[in-house]
C-alpha cells in the first residue's frame, strides 16, 4: 500500500507564502495543523508500513507473522529510523509550518484568539507537547482516525493512539524516542495539568508506559474548540466573576483598607503573585473586596465553594480547580477555606494542599471566618492576611440607609427607624442587605397590591439572618410577658426599664457621644439578676428580650459543663463566637454554677478550673453584645464577675403585699374563676410567684375535671399538693377558716 502525500501543485490547497492571510476562525487554524499531523501519518505509513507489506494481509492484528518478526530481529534497536522522512515530505512539512506560523502572528496581531496557541502558552508547551495533543484530539474529532490507528497499531481494538504511536510519528531515532518519554512522566505539563491522560485498558500493573492509550480530557477538548463551559467536575461549586465591584462597594468593609490596598497595588507592580487571606464574619465584604482588586487588575475571578475539597479526592480536584483558573484567565477565590483546617480531627492533607496551591501562577483570595497563618514556607507567593470586622454603629447606620434607598420597589413606613436598626442589630453589610430583602418579602406576602416596609416587617428580616448555629448550643425563649406581669418592688422594675434603654441607646452614648474611644473593651452589657427561685429572672429576661425586640437564648448548662479538663472552656468558646453574629440576649441560668467564685488551688483540677473562669471573664468583657446571669445565691458569685457588672439586681422574697399582686394576675382573663376568691389570706403562705404559677395551674386542673370553675376549694388542695412537693410539713391549721377545704 502506498500512500502519495498530497502536494501545493496537486491539491491545490497551499498558498503561496505572500498570500497568507489570517485565519478567520480558530477552528480553521486547527484544521491546518492537522493537515501537518496528516502529512506526519503519510509519511509514517510511506516509510515504516511499506517495509513491512509482504506480511500486511487480511488477518493483520490477529496474529505476529514470521515476516513481521524477521523485520524486528534485522533492525537493531539502536539503529532503527521509525519514521525516515523523505525530502519532499520534509519540504511539504516545512511550507505548511511556515504558512501556519505566518498565519498566526497576523490573526494575533489582528486579536483573533486561536485557542491551541493560547493552550500552548498558558501551560508553556513546546511543539512536540502540542503535536501529542494533536495526535490524540484527532480520533475525538473524527471517527476515521480510530480506523487509522487502529491499522498503524496492529490491532482493531487500539482506536485511540499509543504512547508508541505518537513517539514513533515525532521522534524518529532511539535517542530522540528516550528524550520523548519525558512528556509522558507524571511531571511533566501535559501530565500534571491533566491535559491528557494515559489510560492503560485495565493492565494497570502490567503495561508499560509506551503502551498506554492517549486520551486528551474532555474539558481540554472543549477549550480547544471554543468552549468556555467549567469543568463538570467543579461545575456546581464553581462561578466564574467578571468583576463589576468598584472601590464605591467597599462600604461595608469598614476602616482600614488603605493598608491592604496599597500593599496589593505594591505587589502588582512587581508582578509578585500574593496568597491574600481575608477573615470575619458573613456579610463583611470579603468577596467584594477581592472582586474590586480584581476589576482594578483586570482580571477575572474563579469563585470556588471550599466544601467541593472536602473529600479524598482533594488534590485532584484543586488541579482541577487551578486548570480551569489558568483556562479562564482568572484568578482564584477560595470561599469558606477556614473550613478545610479548623476540623482539628480531620484527616485532609492541609500541608500538601498549600504546596500544591503554591504551584498556581497567579494570585489567590481565601475567605473565612477564624484567622490562618501558614505553618510552611510558601515559595511561589507572598501571604498577606486582613480581617474585616463587623461595622460600627454610624457605619451600621450608613449602610441601612444606603440600601434601603436602593429598595426602591416597596415603600416605607413611617415608623422605620434606622437608628434602632443600627443599634439592635450587630449586622455585617451583607447581612443588612440580606434583613432587607427578607423583610420586603414579608411585607409583599402581607399585601402585593399595595405593599409598605415595616419596622415589624424589618424586624422580622433581622431575625431571620441571625447565626442560627446558637440554636444548637442553647434553648431559644419566645418570650410573652409585659412590664404588667412582673410584680416587683418599684425600684426593681425601673432598673429593669434602665436595662432596657441601655440597649435601646447604646449607638448613641458609645459611638454619637464617643464612648467608644474611652473604652477598649466593655462594650457590651452584662447583667446579674439575683434572688430566690421563682421571683421572676427569666420572666424579666423576657421582658427585656420582648421589649427591645432581642432573641433570648438561654444556656443550658449540663451541655456545657464538662466533667474534662478545657472542655468547659472550649464549649463556652463556640457559644460567644456564635453570640457574636447571633444578636440575641445570652441567659445563663444558675450561673454560679459558671461563674462561681475561683478557688484554692490545690491540685490540677483546680488549676484549670480557675483557667475556665479567667478565659470566662476576659469573653465577657469583649463580648460586645447582652449577657443575663441569673443565680440564687449571689454570695456564691466571684467578685471579679461582680466588679464587671453594668447593673446588679436583686430579685427579693415577696412580701405580702406583692404576694397578693401576684395571686390577682396570675389567672388569664378567660380563666374561669369564682368570684370572692381570698387572695389576702392566700397571700399569707409563703412562697414565692413561680410557686403561685404552679399552684393556679394545678387548681385549673382540679377545676376542670370537677365543676369547671376555679373555687378557693381548688386552690386551697393545690397550695396543699405544691407545699408537698417543697417538702414542707402543712397542717389544717395553717389553712385558718378553709382547713375544711383541706382534704
Amino acid at each position: 500500500m502506498k500512500i502519495i502525500p498530497e502536494t501545493q501543485e496537486s491539491s491545490g490547497t497551499f498558498l503561496p507564502l505572500e498570500e497568507v492571510i489570517v485565519y478567520e476562525s480558530n477552528i480553521e487554524h486547527l484544521l491546518d495543523e492537522f493537515q501537518r499531523i496528516d502529512l506526519l501519518i503519510r509519511s509514517y505509513i510511506n516509510n515504516f508500513m511499506g517495509e513491512q507489506q509482504e506480511y500486511i494481509d487480511e488477518l493483520r492484528g490477529l496474529y505476529i507473522s514470521e515476516g513481521e518478526v524477521n523485520t524486528i530481529l534485522q533492525n537493531p534497536l539502536s539503529g532503527f529510523r521509525y519514521n525516515s522522512i523523505s525530502d519532499l515530505e520534509k519540504e511539504q512539512i516545512e511550507t505548511i509550518i511556515r504558512k501556519i506560523n505566518l498565519k498566526k502572528k497576523k490573526s494575533i496581531q489582528n486579536g483573533k484568539e486561536l485557542r491551541l496557541q493560547l493552550l500552548s502558552d498558558l501551560f508553556h508547551l513546546n511543539s512536540d507537547e502540542t503535536d501529542i495533543i494533536l495526535i490524540a484530539l484527532a480520533s475525538d474529532l473524527d471517527l476515521r482516525y480510530e480506523k487509522l490507528y487502529s491499522y498503524l497499531q496492529n490491532d482493531a481494538t487500539k482506536k485511540w493512539p499509543q504512547v508508541n504511536l505518537a513517539i514513533d510519528l515525532l521522534f524518529p531515532s532511539i535517542e530522540e524516542r528516550i528524550k520523548g518519554r519525558k512528556y509522558f512522566s507524571q511531571d511533566a505539563p501535559l501530565i500534571k495539568n491533566r491535559i491528557i491522560h494515559l489510560v492503560n485498558n485495565g493492565l494497570e500493573d502490567m503495561s508499560s508506559l509506551v503502551s498506554n492509550f492517549i486520551k486528551v480530557d474532555e474539558r481540554i477538548v472543549g477549550f480547544l474548540t471554543g468552549s468556555d463551559d467549567i469543568e463538570p467536575g467543579i461545575l456546581n461549586y464553581s462561578t466564574v466573576i467578571e468583576p463589576k465591584s468598584s472601590g464605591d462597594d467597599l462600604i461595608s468593609t469598614g476602616h482600614g483598607m488603605s493598608r491592604l490596598k496599597e500593599l496589593i497595588a505594591w505587589h502588582s507592580q512587581l508582578n509578585d503573585p500574593l496568597i491574600i487571606y481575608l477573615y470575619g464574619a458573613y456579610g463583611t465584604g470579603k468577596k467584594t473586596t477581592s472582586e474590586v482588586f480584581c476589576r482594578d487588575l483586570g482580571i477575572p475571578l474563579l469563585r470556588v465553594d471550599s466544601r467541593v475539597l472536602k473529600d479524598e479526592k482533594s488534590i485532584e480536584t484543586l488541579t482541577l480547580i487551578m486548570r480551569e483558573a489558568i483556562l479562564q484567565n482568572s484568578y482564584l477565590y477560595f470561599e469558606g477555606f477556614d473550613i478545610l483546617f479548623k476540623d482539628e480531627g480531620s484527616a485532609f492533607p492541609f500541608n500538601i494542599f498549600i504546596n500544591k496551591l503554591d504551584s498556581f501562577n497567579g494570585w489567590i483570595f481565601l475567605s473565612g471566618e477564624d484567622s490562618w497563618e501558614p505553618k510552611n514556607v510558601l515559595k511561589n507567593h507572598r501571604f498577606i492576611n486582613y480581617a474585616f470586622s463587623l461595622p460600627d454603629f454610624p457605619l451600621r447606620k450608613q449602610l441601612w440607609e444606603s440600601f434601603l434607598d436602593c429598595n426602591q420597589h416597596i415603600s416605607m413606613n413611617e415608623d422605620v427607624d434606622v437608628e434602632i436598626l443600627a443599634n439592635k442589630f450587630n449586622f455585617s453589610g451583607g447581612q443588612i442587605k440580606d434583613a432587607i430583602i427578607t423583610a420586603s418579602t414579608i411585607a409583599i406576602m402581607k399585601n402585593p397590591v399595595d405593599c409598605t416596609l415595616s419596622l415589624s416587617d424589618l424586624y422580622q428580616g433581622c431575625k431571620a439572618q441571625s447565626n442560627k448555629n446558637l440554636a444548637t448550643l442553647a434553648k431559644k425563649i419566645e418570650p410573652f410577658h409585659s412590664w404588667d406581669d412582673l410584680v416587683l418592688p418599684e425600684d426593681n422594675i425601673e432598673q429593669l426599664k434602665e436595662v432596657s434603654g441601655n440597649i435601646k441607646y447604646k449607638g448613641i452614648v458609645y459611638h454619637d457621644w464617643g464612648f467608644d474611644r474611652k473604652l477598649s473593651m466593655g462594650k457590651g452589657l452584662n447583667i446579674l439578676f439575683s434572688g430566690p427561685s421563682g421571683t421572676g429572672k427569666t420572666m424579666a429576661s423576657g421582658i427585656i428580650a420582648r421589649k427591645v425586640g432581642l432573641d433570648l437564648y438561654k444556656i443550658d448548662l449540663s451541655s456545657i459543663v464538662s466533667k474534662y479538663i478545657g472542655e468547659t472552656e472550649k464549649n463556652l468558646k463556640k457559644i460567644f463566637k456564635e453570640a457574636e453574629t447571633s444578636n440575641a440576649i445570652l441567659f445563663f441560668d444558675e450561673a454560679d454554677a459558671l461563674f462561681g467564685k475561683r478557688s484554692e488551688v490545690k491540685d490540677s483540677h483546680d488549676r484549670y478550673a480557675n483557667i475556665e473562669t479567667n478565659y470566662l471573664l476576659q469573653k465577657m468583657e469583649e463580648h460586645d453584645g447582652i449577657v443575663i446571669l441569673a443565680t440564687n445565691f449571689k454570695k456564691n458569685m466571684d467578685e471579679a464577675f461582680l466588679r464587671r457588672l453594668h447593673f446588679n439586681i436583686e430579685f427579693p422574697f415577696p412580701d405580702n403585699k406583692h404576694r397578693e399582686d401576684i395571686w390577682k394576675h396570675i389567672f388569664p382573663e378567660e380563666t374561669p374563676v369564682e368570684k370572692g376568691i381570698d387572695f389576702r389570706f392566700l397571700s399569707q403562705f409563703k412562697i414565692t410567684g413561680g410557686n403561685i404559677k404552679n399552684i393556679a395551674l394545678n387548681a385549673a386542673f382540679l377545676a376542670a375535671g370537677d365543676s369547671h370553675i376555679i373555687t378557693m376549694e381548688h386552690i386551697i388542695r393545690a397550695v396543699k399538693r405544691e407545699f408537698q412537693k417543697m417538702g414542707k410539713l402543712c397542717t389544717q391549721g395553717e389553712f385558718g377558716k378553709y382547713h375544711t377545704l383541706v382534704k
